[in-house]
């Protein structure tokens, strides 16, 4: 697909960017006229994602998160994710509902929240070389929603 237009951001994977995270990602997409819902989805994902990257990634310092959108042909909205942290050793079974190696506070159910959210999902990790979250979501503008 065609790229219409971009954005890239790099932050520290600390909480208080994730907010700063789920605002620039629904700002960017505005572009596209999109629903209130289509919003929330988008700042639902995105904060899930971020939020992995600050809690899996890297929990013993506070390394770079990369948020790259983009505007694809077609109305899409492409969203990436990537840290440079310690990687999923098995891709598979993290994105089980339930499953999380963040301990008890953790619901383990992100990877299931952003799938749920978005049109698609795909998620590729080195161990310590970091992962990569690429999303997409279908922009069906107000007047043809």
């Amino acid at each position: 697909m065609k790229q219409r237009n971009y954005i890239k951001l790099e932050f520290p994977a600390r909480s208080v960017n994730e907010s700063f995270a789920r605002a620039a990602a629904a700002a960017f997409a505005a572009q596209l006229d999109p629903t209130m819902e289509q919003l929330g989805d988008i700042r639902t994902a995105v904060s899930e994602a971020v939020t992995n990257a600050i809690v899996h990634a890297y929990p013993d310092t506070a390394g770079p998160v990369q948020m790259r959108l983009r505007v694809l042909e077609g109305d899409w909205l492409e969203i990436m994710v990537r840290d440079r942290g310690r990687g999923i050793p098995d891709v598979k079974k993290a994105m089980e509902p339930m499953y999380s190696t963040g301990g008890d506070d953790r619901s383990g159910m992100g990877f299931t929240i952003m799938a749920s959210f978005m049109d698609e999902l795909h998620v590729r990790s080195a161990v310590d070389r970091g992962t990569s979250v690429t999303m997409k979501k279908r922009i069906r503008t107000k007047a043809g929603a």
